[in-house]
């Protein structure tokens, strides 16, 4: 008895629902919504006395002044300024999260994991702020696989935001220890140009430390900034350098130059020779496999591993600017799931055809309202049944089977 296709009860259905859901609210905004969370926790100490010092400032520049910074610290004790510099740094990677950077999930991780460490040996009374933590951190490690992107943009943004935090840290610092310093550093100017000074690890020796913090807040500085510039270096460069490499070495095509083409998801020998014979026309083709499937097409060939029902996936083929996206896979569900996929993502004159490769589900792949819908088990059952008994065949018969129209739901 050949298997049915259940798409609207099981687990299929369940996956569909989370899919829909996932567009309305996808799972790496939620993570980064938490991390963040997690993170103004942290900094709850420094919103508060800043709140407070708010009061009893009227220009801009007196935050930055000596009096100013002193009552800041104050407020909660230099003892707490890690726990601050962690929450700051989990607002920053949050921020990656949210544009799926790798870089920003490995952060992530790392930072928590201190977070739930501190939250245990700090405090008093936060054992559920420690789990939450640390489940959090789970999840992170769990989802791994859909931070995946080394975007040039979240890259920058990550630099540009982990610099600016790094020199605020120095300057607030130095302006702190100030006296412990020779010459004195007493103002912002001259704050901001030792702080400069010592992240690009320069060292022009007119500002010495004198005492054993200030030698240690030195250190930090430099340590921090030789991190954060080579972190920054690598986060920018890293996707730029290798994205045009890999587009030397393979010669196919990137997303921006699929325009005007025909997506094929599948390996099955229809997909194999619909490529063949588009190909023959000088179409211009992307075809998805999946990642654990053999590649049995040409070598020249434009192959995107990944999975085709997945969003991302289709989004990465060019979707949105392809003629037809052709479901030819040998699962009926999965070729079902790759349309819907498709309707969330493709333009406005983008037409799919799916694939039936048993009969019995043809009505249930109408539900899903494809362009087009193919079933070569019924053609040529059909086909057959008419030769036997003598009814004629023309070409508007083998159109009618072959391109069942299907019914809006």
């Amino acid at each position: 008895m050949p298997p049915t296709l259940t798409l609207p009860p099981g687990p299929k259905k369940h996956r569909h629902t989370l899919r829909k859901l996932g567009t309305w609210l996808p799972l790496h905004w939620l993570l980064a919504s938490l991390v963040a969370l997690n993170g103004y926790l942290l900094l709850e100490p420094a919103i508060d006395a800043a709140r407070t010092l708010q009061g009893r400032v009227s220009h801009w520049h007196q935050w930055v002044s000596l009096d100013s910074l002193n009552h800041f610290l104050n407020a909660f004790g230099l003892i707490e300024v890690p726990r601050l510099m962690l929450g700051a740094g989990l607002q920053i990677m949050a921020i990656g999260l949210f544009f799926r950077a790798r870089i920003a999930w490995s952060f992530s991780v790392v930072l928590l994991l201190g977070s739930g460490l501190f939250f245990i040996l700090r405090t008093q009374g936060h054992e559920l702020l420690a789990l939450y933590t640390f489940a959090l951190s789970i999840v992170l490690l769990l989802d791994w696989r859909r931070f995946n992107r080394s975007s040039l943009i979240a890259g920058s943004l990550f630099a540009l935001i982990s610099v600016i935090l790094l020199l605020v840290y120095a300057i607030f610092g130095s302006l702190y220890l100030g006296a412990e310093f020779k010459p004195q550093i007493t103002d912002g100017a001259t704050a901001f140009y030792f702080s400069i000074v010592a992240m690009s690890t320069v060292g022009f020796g007119d500002i010495t430390p004198q005492t054993e913090a200030s030698r240690l807040f030195t250190t930090s500085v430099i340590v921090l900034g030789v991190t954060v510039f080579a972190t920054s270096v690598s986060a920018i460069a890293g996707p730029l350098f290798s994205g045009n490499l890999k587009r030397l070495v393979s010669g196919k095509l990137n997303k921006t130059m699929r325009k005007n083409h025909v997506i094929i998801a599948g390996v099955t020998p229809l997909a194999q020779s619909v490529y063949q014979a588009l190909h023959e026309k000088e179409h211009e083709i992307t075809v998805i496999i999946p990642t654990s499937s053999p590649n049995p097409y040409p070598q020249n060939a434009d192959v995107l591993p990944g999975d085709p029902t997945d969003t991302d996936t289709l989004r990465l083929a060019g979707a949105e600017k392809a003629r037809y996206i052709l479901a030819l896979g040998a699962d009926d569900a999965e070729n079902a799931f790759i349309v819907l996929a498709s309707r969330e993502v493709k333009g406005a004159d983008t037409k799919t055809v799916v694939l039936v490769n048993l009969a019995t589900h043809q009505n249930k792949m109408r539900q899903v309202a494809p362009d087009l819908l193919i079933s070569l088990q019924s053609l040529g059952t059909e086909l057959l049944a008419r030769t036997i008994s003598g009814e004629p065949i023309d070409n508007a018969t083998i159109t009618h089977l072959l391109f069942a129209e299907p019914t809006q739901p």
